[in-house]
């Protein structure tokens, strides 16, 4: 297997929602709240990253560029660095399960 068939396969277990979900989640004021924000105020990076899944999601595997690759091993690594950090109790309405979701993975799902 090549390291852009590992990666894709890697990216679509770790990205458990489909596109038109998460476009619907970015919409929302929770996924626009969460995050760390790369400018001071504006968007957050994992929002950006979700608008940018989408894309991915969307796009035929063969018309992927080398970027849309780096930004695919960026969410895996991003979402199971995430999922380590688990809190304990119910995580549904948590800015930790937001913002994994915002980067296309819903913990609950």
């Amino acid at each position: 297997m090549s390291g852009d068939d590992q990666t894709y396969r890697e990216f679509r277990d770790a990205v458990n929602m489909a596109p038109g979900e998460l476009r619907t989640w970015l919409d929302t004021d929770e996924s626009k709240r969460v995050g760390q924000k790369s400018d001071g105020g504006g968007e957050s990076v994992g929002h950006r990253s979700g608008r940018r899944i989408v894309e991915l999601l969307e796009t035929h595997k063969a018309d992927l560029s080398d970027s849309d690759y780096q930004h695919m091993r960026k969410v895996v690594g991003y979402v199971h660095r995430h999922l380590e950090q688990r809190p304990k109790g119910d995580v549904q309405e948590t800015d930790w399960r937001y913002s994994l979701m915002n980067w296309g993975h819903d913990p609950s799902a």
